[in-house]
């Protein structure tokens, strides 16, 4: 089975370095040209695809737009799902990464991005970021919209969701592209590849860069890769990790 995972190119606010999380923010510039060497490097692999995925917020959605459109395959059926949501970062969407890590510090930052369950303050019921007073999740039960999450209750959200409706395409022989964010696709490589949260923390992945899985019939992972030049995928890679220090 083929799944090919992809995270959104670089949206407004990770140019500006603040977190996003389910702030529906655009593309820059830069994120719309990382799309687009994503898109042509699958194209030149020959890549092709029966269903996608991606979440609800524009950044992934505009993302596979533009894949899809270097892949001549703009007629695609697309479902968007917001249990593909980046993870939700609570009463920290907005704000600048570095200065917070200078007001809290970098261990205090470190934990609330990338320890496996602890969950940054959340956001106030009524909060304008509140995802439960916002259009785009009327039709979600609003007990299901968090306040605020770590990366385990984002793959308590995420995985089930594979699950039920993504994992059954691809055992029917469906060829599957999910386009998402940072956090939603670090709860399925964890998941996947069967890591546990001290390894799954270590995991950094960059933006624009197709993830390619080949799986077997018991979901095995036979095959990962990332299609791009190494060098520019460890620099991306290294450039993830890094986001959230204070400035020197």
């Amino acid at each position: 089975m083929q799944l090919v995972l992809i995270r959104h190119g670089e949206s407004e606010w990770n140019r500006l370095n603040l977190f996003t999380g389910w702030t529906d923010v655009e593309l820059s510039e830069t994120g719309r040209a990382e799309a687009a060497e994503g898109g042509r490097a699958l194209a030149r692999e020959g890549f092709d695809f029966d269903i996608c995925y991606t979440s609800r917020l524009k950044r992934a959605i505009h993302t596979l737009d533009i894949v899809l459109t270097e892949l001549d395959r703009s007629w695609l059926p697309v479902v968007k799902a917001w249990e593909l949501n980046e993870r939700h970062y609570g009463a920290l969407q907005g704000l600048d990464k570095a200065e917070t890590a200078a007001k809290y510090g970098d261990e205090q930052v470190r934990i609330w991005r990338r320890s496996f369950d602890v969950e940054p303050p959340a956001l106030k019921p009524g909060d304008e970021r509140d995802p439960r007073g916002q259009e785009m999740y009327r039709d979600v039960p609003a007990g299901c919209l968090p306040l605020s999450e770590c990366l385990a209750t984002t793959v308590k959200r995420a995985w089930p969701y594979f699950e039920r409706e993504i994992m059954p395409r691809m055992r029917a022989g469906e060829r599957v592209l999910v386009a998402a964010h940072g956090n939603s696709l670090r709860a399925l490589v964890m998941k996947l590849e069967g890591l546990t949260p001290e390894e799954i923390l270590e995991v950094n992945i960059p933006t624009g860069v197709p993830l390619v899985y080949k799986i077997d019939a018991g979901m095995r992972v036979i095959e990962k890769r990332y299609l791009g030049d190494p060098a520019t995928v460890a620099a991306k890679m290294e450039a993830v990790a890094n986001q959230g220090r204070a400035r020197g």
